[in-house]
């Protein structure tokens, strides 16, 4: 079978998708998002298997709400398992050609697929702030840092380099290549709809891979947006699948665990959900990279640039209104500037935390997910309440609050047997904490069976470099409270999960390095 590559862009004035659907579905709820959009055509209500738009075997669907006034948005096919195996099937077809594509080929898609995010930064933006709740200027963030994988990844494509050694016999040489992993089976949550999809499947088209993506079902349009792009930008039919459900997600995540096909599973959410999909990979032997909680310390020492780690620790906790897993979630503040750090902090949240319409600009503070997320938060504030926690601000809802709200609430004089000190809080709650010295820091900072992110605020190199060494997480920010950046490798340690996505070894996530060994070289002359 021949490759053929078809990369011509087709740009907003033309609406007709380069990929057809044997039958579409327009609903009346999906059409008043449809409506606020420049192309229309990117916000589908199908799943996307083989470059065909399909609503699935069982015709079956479920809703998607917006989390700000629960109001009905759109809904997605909800796949059975015939649907994740005939999208493995077709990935595999796609990947015996796929995988023997030139680099600069799968540079080139992943440079106008870049573009074509760009070009739609505002519709895609749009529809992320519609299903996931994130204030429209945040969502725009997104979509730029989303897109900012792909201008990466284009590059890593022909930066992927073998080796060539003398081996230890002198007749011998030893060459290592690098080969694409296979069919990808990729889970994504809902806390970045765009990026956690751009940052795995980048890299994954990079390395030669076909992707089969199971997107969350609070948030499947950004990744249909995606895969509509995709196929613009010339990913071939089969190269990029998008399977939609909601009931079937234990299915379907077993399916792409224990199916020989998929030689790769790669995973960002819960550490609960992460172990699981490790045992059902168990029997296949898959390669994995899994991307799981974290329990953030952001550390202030009394010598810190007070304005600097204002901001700095204002952008590390409500970014997506907490719920991202390198939010801050515990702050450790020297006894000597906490009363006066946490005062100054209350004052910049009042000021710069606007609750409201993620649709307005005005609004810098959006809904959590769901009822249940805001539940959740309620109790670990209660429980740190009950323990003893003083509440500097926040702390309740009012009535007249979305029921999804959570108000931005600052928690003083935590301990350590308080739940928020073992669980994401995953909300807009700020909890300090104090410490004396470093040696009472850094044994209150590593007690987590977690350990992805940290933040150290100091103006001494030495104490600075001395605890992000010491500090048992996967990355750390000094003097920086924003970590995530495609050319930086991002993973965690202990239960947080393992491997890493970006940087120049996120490539190297999806693929095989194969040795060669050339015998009977005569060049002794």
């Amino acid at each position: 079978m021949k490759m053929v590559f078809s990369r011509t862009i087709i740009r907003p004035t033309n609406l007709l998708s380069v990929v057809q659907c044997k039958r579409g579905y327009n609903s009346e709820a999906g059409d008043k998002i449809r409506a606020k959009l420049r192309n229309p055509s990117l916000f589908r209500e199908q799943a996307f298997i083989g470059g065909e738009w399909t609503n699935g075997q069982s015709q079956a669907r479920f809703s998607i709400h917006n989390p700000y006034n629960g109001t009905e948005i759109g809904s997605c096919p909800e796949m059975d398992n015939s649907d994740i195996k005939t999208s493995i099937d077709t990935a595999q077809t796609t990947l015996s050609t796929f995988r023997h594509s030139s680099a600069r080929q799968r540079m080139a898609i992943l440079k106008d697929w870049h573009v074509l995010m760009q070009e739609h930064e505002s519709d895609l933006a749009t529809i992320l702030s519609y299903e996931n709740g994130r204030p429209i200027e945040a969502a725009k963030a997104e979509i730029k840092y989303a897109a900012s994988f792909f201008e990466w990844f284009a590059g890593e494509a022909v930066r992927s380099y073998g080796q060539t050694v003398q081996g230890s016999a002198p007749e011998n040489r030893v060459l290592t290549i690098k080969q694409p992993v296979g069919v990808v089976g990729v889970i994504t949550p809902w806390n970045f709809p765009s990026a956690m999809i751009t940052r795995k499947a980048g890299a994954a088209i990079a390395a030669g891979c076909t992707t089969v993506l199971k997107p969350a079902a609070e948030t499947p349009f950004s990744a249909i947006a995606l895969a509509y792009l995709g196929a613009q930008a010339g990913i071939p039919s089969g190269g990029f699948n998008v399977v939609t459900c909601d009931r079937n997600i234990a299915g379907v995540g077993k399916e792409l665990c224990e199916n020989p096909v998929v030689k790769k599973v790669s995973f960002t959410g819960s550490t609960a959900v992460g172990k699981l999909l490790m045992r059902q990979s168990s029997s296949t032997l898959k390669k994995m990279n899994m991307e799981l909680g974290g329990n953030a310390p952001f550390i202030v020492f009394d010598d810190a640039d007070m304005n600097k780690t204002l901001e700095g620790l204002l952008a590390a906790k409500f970014r997506a209104s907490g719920q991202t897993c390198v939010c801050a979630n515990r702050v450790y503040v020297q006894d000597g500037i906490a009363d006066t750090f946490i005062k100054r902090f209350n004052k910049l949240v009042a000021e710069k935390m606007s609750p409201g319409d993620p649709a307005s600009s005005a609004t810098t503070l959006g809904p959590l997910i769901n009822v249940k997320a805001r539940e959740k938060v309620e109790r670990l504030v209660q429980d740190a309440q009950q323990k003893d926690a003083s509440i500097v601000s926040g702390g309740k809802r009012v009535s007249s609050d979305p029921e999804t709200f959570f108000p931005s609430t600052i928690l003083d004089h935590m301990t350590p047997d308080m739940d928020a000190s073992r669980e994401e809080l995953f909300g807009p709650v700020v909890a300090f904490y104090r410490f004396s010295d470093e040696d009472d820091l850094l044994r209150m900072a590593n007690d987590s069976e977690v350990g992805l992110a940290a933040y150290v605020y100091t103006e001494k190199l030495t104490q600075a470099w001395r605890a992000a060494e010491m500090l048992q997480t996967g990355m750390v920010g000094v003097n920086t409270g924003m970590i995530s950046d495609p050319v930086a490798p991002f993973g965690g340690v202990k239960q947080s999960g393992f491997g890493r996505e970006g940087g120049s070894v996120g490539i190297e996530e999806f693929q095989n390095v194969k040795t060669i060994t050339l015998g009977g070289l005569n060049v002794t002359g």
